[in-house]
């Protein structure tokens, strides 16, 4: 073997290793919730509970959110007389509803509280 590729094999190895583990350190909206960096806002909507957050946890925010709001907007579409702030506030009453206890929620505008 060539002495470069001697001396190559192990970063290459390094750069597989980190290609390969990339997504499986990204974070989950359940991991995040249970680890108390995010929790169900009263407008329907995932906010973040941590004064730093990572920027991956601020793209898996923004994706999920982005994607509520679509659905949200369907909702409203297909429903006579419904808006979306209507269809928002019923979203957030059923998703605070659903979240487990101990995980945040917002209670008033900004203010996170651990659900019993």
């Amino acid at each position: 073997m060539r002495p470069f590729m001697k001396s190559a094999l192990p970063l290459f190895a390094l750069l597989f290793s980190l290609v390969i583990a990339g997504p499986v350190l990204a974070i989950d909206l359940d991991s995040a919730k249970a680890q108390g960096l995010v929790g169900e806002k009263l407008n329907g909507y995932v906010g973040i509970v941590t004064a730093t957050p990572a920027p991956d946890l601020k793209a898996m925010v923004n994706d999920i959110n982005l994607r509520r709001r679509a659905s949200y907007q369907a909702i409203a579409a297909k429903t006579p007389g419904a808006t979306l702030n209507a269809v928002e506030k019923l979203a957030a009453e059923k998703l605070i509803a659903k979240t487990k206890s101990g995980q945040y929620v917002e209670t008033a505008p900004g203010t996170w509280t651990k659900k019993p």
